[in-house]
């Protein structure tokens, strides 16, 4: 049985955490191996709120307690996303994983959060005082370090709802199934009226947060294609200075020749 409280609306949740001890989670798939002693939690399976898909003129509005199944299932979640939703665990995991738990997790492997900084994504954040908006790249401070408020909760995961309709998705893991990321990529790329209005790369598994280097980016913005591409050493080369990761299962050597190939095949996709 587990020890703590089950919200069953927004409001109730947020009041809990204001005022309780509480380690919230909806589906737990990580949480629970974790086997933590004397710790309550805040169960938000149950808050309706939580649980919506809902678009705007903008965004693509994800709940935190929406689960990969359903997110698979939703017409409105983008291909890009849902790339990287099925690729995720298996069936079982997929049901109970949730949004909002994958961000929370603090992990550079999250397959979600990969998404979300190569998409420009923003999470919404809210407290029984308020709530905030904030870019998904800035909400990752650091390895299983975030930028949450001990009285806060994430309540929605925000995708641009257009310009993701061109992209690269690669997951390396040790095996085919159930793996857990080595080195992973998602690019995304846009042009009009023939320059280059985004061109997105982001890493993940590979240091403590995930990597993306909009400085870098900006080299190719603007650009025609045939531009980029006369360009394409130099920007691969900047890469090739500012990576520095770190080892896991394998070594950081072999990481980073992993990017690198992925960054290139990107680029080449889209003629560059």
């Amino acid at each position: 049985m587990v020890n703590g409280y089950a919200a069953a609306s927004l409001r109730e949740a947020l009041e809990i955490r204001a005022s309780r001890d509480v380690v919230p989670y909806a589906g737990g798939t990580d949480l629970m191996i974790e086997n933590r002693k004397g710790v309550r939690y805040l169960f938000l399976n149950k808050v309706p709120e939580l649980k919506a898909v809902a678009v705007d003129d903008r965004y693509v509005r994800i709940g935190a307690a929406v689960t990969f199944t359903e997110a698979l299932a939703c017409p409105d979640v983008p291909r890009l996303m849902k790339e990287a939703l099925s690729r995720i665990a298996a069936p079982a995991i997929r049901n109970a994983g949730t949004f909002g738990g994958n961000l929370g997790n603090g992990s550079a492997k999250a397959d979600t959060a990969l998404i979300e900084v190569a998409a420009d994504g923003k999470v919404c954040l809210a407290s029984a005082e308020g709530g905030r908006v904030v870019d998904v790249d800035k909400f990752y401070l650091g390895r299983k370090k975030l930028d949450l408020a001990d009285n806060e909760l994430i309540t929605e995961i925000l995708l641009p709802k257009k310009g993701l309709e061109q992209y690269s998705y690669e997951k390396v893991g040790g095996r085919e199934a159930l793996a857990i990321s080595r080195v992973s990529f998602a690019g995304v790329f846009a042009a009009e009226n023939g320059k280059i209005t985004n061109i997105a790369a982001a890493f993940g598994a590979v240091a403590d947060t995930i990597l993306r280097y909009k400085d870098i980016e900006a080299m190719l913005l603007g650009k025609t294609v045939q531009e980029a591409k006369g360009l394409k050493a130099d920007y691969l080369n900047a890469y090739a200075q500012r990576m520095t990761l770190t080892r896991g299962r394998v070594s950081a050597e072999y990481r980073k020749r992993v990017c690198m190939n992925l960054l290139n095949g990107f680029l080449t996709k889209f003629g560059i």
